[in-house]
This record gives structure tokens, C-alpha cells and sequence, in this order.
């Protein structure tokens, strides 16, 4: 019996032991592991933000070709019927933020010296979380710089409608380099041309006649 109790320290002291070495070795593996975890959660809602939006933008877009103009309010987005919306979505990168869910809205009017867009026409939506991204989105790599927007100027170009049109954008008719077609009403035959153009030929000054002598 005496022997038995000798044994006792030494085999908890063993178990100790083993447990520390246990303790440290998850706590590594967490330390390591942790950093893979949050990237991949990140690059999830990345994902989902870009479903989100673009649902979004296509929502409004529908609204505005049956409607004529942009929802003063996301939420008129889901009164449409039938609907153009499955629902309206939270920005899933400010789920726990200071926004909790809400967008950064896209007016089609700027809005005044307070920053309020309460009222103003809605064309798109942005996050506005502020996070280098993993996924590049239209060549931008900051999440806050990725638009969402039905408007004609998605590309930030001041009348990029009508660059379109002439060719110099994307989804244009025209043809680069090529001016664009003449109004309607315009006739070509009454405008001057040159030696190889089309139309009537301008007409040349004729010479005077020789002055008449007298005898």
C-alpha cells in the first residue's frame, strides 16, 4: 500500500503534463488556423455583397422602365408587382458594423452640404466598408469603391449615354473613330462638299465680261 501511494504524484505530475502540451498545441494550431478562417468568411460575403448589389441594381433598373423614374426609397423597390425583387438585402459586410446592414446609396442628385439623400432619386448602392477586398470588382480592390447602379454613367463618365452611342464605350451602335449620323431634317445635298464629297457642287463665280471699247 505505501508503494501504491509513492506512484500517485508521480503519475499526476505525468497527466499534467500531457495536458499542457495538449493546451499549447490546439492553442497553435488556432493561432494559425484563425487567419485562413477569416479570409475565407471574408471572400464568402465578398461574394454574396456582389449578388446583393447587382440584385439590386437590376431591381431599380426594372423600376425605372416600368415606372419612368428611380425609387425615392429602396424599400419602393418591393411594392412593385409583379415583383422585381426577391427582397430587399443587407449589405452582408456591415452586418455587424456601424451601419448594421445598411447601403451607401447612389443618387442621380447630389446631395446637399449636410450629406442627407433623403428624397433624392436612387440609382444604385455601394458598401460602406472600407476593407481592401480579395476579389476585384471592376478593377477596384477597395470594397467601398465597388458601385452598384443602373444609371447610364456606371463607368463614371459624364455622359457615357452618349458616348455609347457613338462607339467609344461599350454597347454603342456607332463605330470608333466614325462621326456620328446627322440629326433628322438635315438635307445633304444642301451642304458644300469638296471635289470628293457627295451632294450638289457648289457653284463656281463665273469671270466678268471684258469691259466694251468705244470707237
Amino acid at each position: 500500500m505505501p508503494q501504491e501511494n509513492a506512484t500517485q504524484p508521480e503519475t499526476r505530475g505525468f497527466i499534467l503534463v500531457m495536458l499542457l502540451i495538449f493546451i499549447t498545441s490546439m492553442g497553435i494550431f488556432l493561432t494559425m488556423a484563425l487567419p485562413r478562417v477569416a479570409t475565407e468568411v471574408q471572400r464568402d460575403q465578398e461574394a454574396e455583397l456582389i449578388y446583393r448589389g447587382e440584385s439590386i441594381a437590376n431591381a431599380i433598373r426594372l423600376y425605372k422602365a416600368k415606372t419612368g423614374g428611380y425609387p425615392l426609397t429602396l424599400e419602393d423597390l418591393t411594392k412593385q408587382r409583379p415583383r422585381i425583387i426577391r427582397k430587399l438585402y443587407l449589405d452582408p459586410m456591415t452586418r455587424n458594423g456601424a451601419h448594421e446592414g445598411d447601403w451607401d446609396l447612389i443618387t442621380a442628385v447630389q446631395p446637399g452640404a449636410s450629406g442627407d439623400k433623403t428624397g433624392l432619386p436612387i440609382v444604385g448602392v455601394k458598401s460602406f466598408c472600407a476593407k481592401d477586398s480579395f476579389a476585384i470588382y471592376h478593377d477596384k480592390t477597395l470594397i467601398s469603391d465597388w458601385t452598384f447602379s443602373a444609371a447610364d454613367n456606371l463607368l463614371g463618365i459624364p455622359g457615357a449615354a452618349a458616348a455609347q452611342a457613338a462607339g467609344l464605350l461599350p454597347g454603342g451602335t456607332g463605330t470608333p473613330g466614325q462621326a456620328a449620323p446627322p440629326k433628322p431634317g438635315v438635307d445633304l445635298s444642301d451642304l458644300p462638299t469638296g471635289p470628293t464629297g457627295g451632294g450638289q457642287q457648289q457653284a463656281q463665280p463665273q469671270p466678268a465680261p471684258p469691259p466694251q471699247t468705244q470707237n
